[in-house]
C-alpha cells in the first residue's frame, strides 16, 4: 500500500521562492498524513506559462538553484514530482533547442530522476517549440516497488482511438503501458476554456480503459494574465472509475491509496482510491456559474500578482459595466472597487439612477465626475480645425476618451487597477473606443459575448451571488432588473442604441462565433439561415478592427478562440473573407 497526494497549486510566474514554498507546505501537509508519494503542477516550480524567461539564462540558474533548496528543504519520507526546466547538453551538438520542459523527482534529499516532457503543443496559446526540446522516451521510476510512468501535460492528449486521428507521431500512455507501468501520472498546466473539464475526464477515461492502467492528472489552478487555469485535477482506474475531482478555481489537497490485489488469473493489479473526504468536488451544471467562477478567480489573480489592492471602473449604467463591477467586488471585496460615473449631455437620466442602484447593490463606493463641461473645451479647442464638418465619430469618440483620460488619471494617482468593461462582441467588430473605453490594465469580459453577459447578469439574479459565496448581505437582484431591459447604448450622441450600428446581438453573436470560433466560411454561414450583406458586413467590421486589438489590454480568456494569446492575425493585410453570391 502507497500513500499518494495530489497538490493543485496556484504558482506566481517567476516566483520560484514563493512557489518552491507552496510545494514544501504540500509537501509538510503530505507528510503529516504519511503519504510516500507527492505530485505538483506542470512547471510548478516558475509557473506556466513562463514564456520569454525562459531566454534568460540567469531565470534558468535561479530556478536550478532553488529546485536544489526545496530538495533539501522537503520532509524525510515524501518524494515528490516538480515541475522544472533543465539543461539540454547535447543541444550544441544536435542543434536542439537548449531546454526541456521536465519533471524532477525529489526523494531523501536528491533529485532522483528527471523525466522530460515528449509532446510540445504549438497550437492556441503554446508555442513550446520556441523554447524546449521534445523528450526521446516515456520513461518511469520505481519507488517501493511500484513502477509509475510519468507524462507532462500534452503527453496525455495524443489517444488516435479517442481523438479518431494521430497528432502526433507517439502516445507516451501507449508507450508506458507497453512497459507494464502499474499507473501513469500526469503534470499539467492546462488553460482552462468553457465545457474543457468534460472533454479532459472523456479522454482520460477512455485511455485508462483502452489500456487497463489507472492515470492521475494533477492540473495548475488560477490565473496568469490572460489564462486561467481551473484546476479539476481528476483521476481513473482501470476500469473507468473516477477516483477523485479536486476543487475548481481553488488550490487543493487530496490524499489517495494504491494497493494491489490477485486476480482470479493469478495476475497482481493495482487501484487507487481517495482517502481524503469529499474527494469527488462536484462538476459545475451550469456553465454561468463555471464562467463567473473562472472570472472572479482571473481578476482576483491578476490584481494579486501585480501588486495591485484595489480596483476601479467606469460605471455606465449598462449592463457591461454592471457585470464587471460585480466580478470586481466578488474578486477584492466590496470595500475595495470604485464606481465612477461620467455623465454626458447626451446621457439618460436612468444611466445614473441605474448605475447608482447597482453600486448601493453591491456596497462599492462611487464617485460622480460629469464631463458636460470638457466636451465644451474640447469641441471650442477643434472649432476652426473642425469647422465646415459634420457632427460625427470623432466628436462621439471624444467623449469616451475623456472619460478614459479621467480613469487613467484615478488609476495613476491612487494605484488602483483599471478595469475595461468591454465585451467579446464589441472587440470582434471594434465597437469600441482606442484611448477611451479600451483603456485599461486588465479586460475582464473581454472574451464574454454580449449575449453571455445578459446571462451572467440574469444567473446572478437568480441566486448566483448567494449560492457560490453565500453572502446574504446583497440584495438577491444584484444587477437591477432595468439595467438588463433597457436597450444597450453607447449613449454617445441623441438616442442611440447599439441596434443603430450592430445587427442583434442574438444574430452578431451566433455570426461571430461561426466565423472566429468554428472558421465557417461566410458562405456556411449564410447557408446557416443569415442575410448575405449582414454576413460580409460582420466580417469586414472584424477584420477593419484588427489595429484596435492589437493595443487592448490582456483580456480574460474563456473560450477556444479568444483575441489574446493564441490570436495571431496581422493588422496589414489584404485578405477580406467574402460570401460568393
Amino acid at each position: 500500500m502507497m500513500k499518494i497526494a495530489i497538490a493543485q497549486l496556484n504558482p506566481t510566474i517567476g516566483d520560484l521562492t514563493g512557489n518552491a514554498q507552496q510545494i514544501l507546505a504540500a509537501a509538510q501537509q503530505a507528510a503529516s498524513e504519511n503519504v510516500r508519494l507527492l505530485l505538483t503542477p506542470e512547471l510548478s516550480l516558475c509557473g506556466y506559462p513562463p514564456r520569454d524567461l525562459l531566454m534568460q539564462p540567469m531565470f534558468i540558474q535561479a530556478m536550478a538553484t532553488t529546485l536544489n533548496h526545496l530538495t533539501d528543504a522537503l520532509p524525510a519520507g515524501v518524494a515528490v514530482l516538480v515541475g522544472t526546466v533543465v539543461h539540454n547538453e547535447r543541444s550544441p551538438q544536435t542543434g536542439g533547442k537548449p531546454l526541456f520542459n521536465s519533471t524532477a523527482l525529489l526523494d531523501g534529499g536528491a533529485i532522483r530522476q528527471v523525466f522530460h516532457k515528449r509532446l510540445l503543443p504549438t497550437y492556441d496559446v503554446f508555442d513550446e517549440a520556441r523554447y524546449f526540446e521534445p523528450g526521446l522516451e516515456s520513461t518511469f521510476f520505481e519507488l517501493d516497488g511500484v513502477q509509475i510512468g510519468v507524462t507532462i501535460c500534452e503527453d496525455l492528449w495524443n489517444d488516435e482511438e479517442f481523438w479518431g486521428k494521430r497528432n502526433y507521431t507517439v502516445n507516451p500512455i501507449a508507450d508506458l503501458t507497453s512497459k507494464g507501468v502499474d499507473f501513469i501520472v500526469n503534470l499539467s498546466a492546462s488553460p482552462y476554456t468553457v465545457g474543457k473539464q468534460l472533454l479532459r475526464e472523456s479522454m482520460l477515461m477512455h485511455s485508462a480503459t483502452r489500456f487497463n492502467t489507472p492515470i492521475l492528472y494533477v492540473n495548475q489552478v488560477g490565473g496568469n494574465d490572460d489564462l486561467l487555469f481551473d484546476g479539476n485535477s481528476f483521476g481513473f482506474n482501470r476500469d473507468g472509475s473516477i477516483i477523485f475531482r479536486a476543487k475548481a478555481f481553488e488550490a487543493d489537497l487530496i490524499t489517495l491509496e494504491y494497493t494491489t490485489e490477485t486476480q482470479t488469473s493469478g495476475k497482481s493489479e493495482g487501484s487507487l482510491r481517495a482517502i481524503s473526504p469529499h474527494a469527488v468536488a462536484s462538476a459545475f451544471r451550469d456553465q454561468n456559474a463555471e464562467i463567473w467562477q473562472a472570472l472572479v478567480t482571473g481578476v482576483r489573480d491578476y490584481v494579486r500578482k501585480c501588486g495591485f489592492q484595489k480596483i476601479v471602473l467606469g460605471l455606465s449604467g449598462g449592463i457591461d459595466s454592471s457585470l464587471v463591477a460585480a466580478i470586481a467586488t466578488a474578486a477584492v471585496g466590496r470595500e475595495n472597487v470604485l464606481g465612477v460615473l461620467m455623465p454626458s449631455p447626451y446621457s439618460s437620466s436612468h444611466s445614473v439612477t441605474d448605475a447608482l442602484a447597482l453600486a448601493k447593490n453591491l456596497g462599492i463606493e462611487t464617485q460622480i465626475l460629469p464631463i458636460g463641461d470638457l466636451m465644451k473645451e474640447y469641441d471650442q479647442l477643434l472649432a476652426d480645425l473642425f469647422a465646415h464638418t459634420e457632427f460625427g465619430i470623432a466628436e462621439e469618440n471624444l467623449q469616451s476618451r475623456i472619460r478614459g483620460n479621467l480613469l487613467m488619471a484615478i488609476s495613476n494617482k491612487f494605484g488602483h487597477l483599471l478595469l475595461s468593461t468591454g465585451n467579446k462582441s464589441e472587440m470582434a467588430v471594434g465597437y469600441c473606443t482606442l484611448y477611451g473605453d479600451m483603456n485599461g490594465g486588465l479586460a475582464a469580459i473581454a472574451d464574454v459575448p454580449k449575449t453571455r453577459v445578459y446571462q451572467l447578469c440574469e444567473w446572478l439574479n437568480r441566486g448566483g451571488w448567494q449560492s457560490h459565496w453565500g453572502d446574504t448581505s446583497l440584495p438577491m437582484e444584484v444587477i437591477p432588473a432595468h439595467v438588463i431591459t433597457k436597450p444597450p447604448s453607447a449613449e454617445l450622441k441623441p438616442g442611440q442604441v447599439d441596434q443603430d450600428s450592430l445587427p442583434p446581438y442574438e444574430i452578431l453573436d451566433d455570426i461571430l462565433e461561426r466565423y472566429i470560433e468554428q472558421h465557417e466560411s461566410p458562405d456556411a454561414i449564410v447557408a446557416a439561415g443569415y442575410d448575405a450583406i449582414t454576413v460580409d458586413k460582420v466580417i469586414r467590421l472584424v477584420t477593419r478592427a484588427e489595429f484596435k486589438r492589437k493595443q487592448a489590454p490582456p483580456g480574460l480568456k474563456i473560450t477556444d478562440r479568444a483575441f489574446g494569446t493564441g490570436w495571431r492575425v496581422p493588422i496589414a493585410s489584404k485578405w477580406l473573407p467574402h460570401t460568393q453570391a
